[in-house]
């Protein structure tokens, strides 16, 4: 016969694990910083070193005026990005 405690136990480890999972899988928890980035007038394509398909970006400094935009699909190895003016950023890759 299990003891109380015990079956509260496993209780509060499955509750634990509903809460959590969701926020582990958080694509945001997994992000890098590139810092340094010089986007060109045009378009510059960028490794984004996560080893896995990226799954968003985002501008989180930039040196200067520019609009930005990323003008290809997502993939396993790079980001490519179109600018309309050169500019240095930061992105966060994700």
């Amino acid at each position: 016969m299990a003891l109380p405690l015990m079956q509260d136990w496993e209780k509060i480890q499955t509750k634990w694990k509903s809460q959590l999972d969701p926020i582990l899988a958080n694509p945001l928890n997994n992000s890098s910083i590139l810092q340094n980035i010089s986007l060109l007038n045009g378009v510059t394509v960028i490794n984004h070193k996560l080893g896995r398909k990226m799954q968003g970006w985002s501008i989180v400094d930039i040196q200067g005026t520019a609009t930005i935009y990323r003008s290809a699909p997502m993939n396993d190895l790079t980001l490519t990005l179109t600018s309309n003016a050169a500019v240095i950023v930061n992105i966060e890759v994700f």
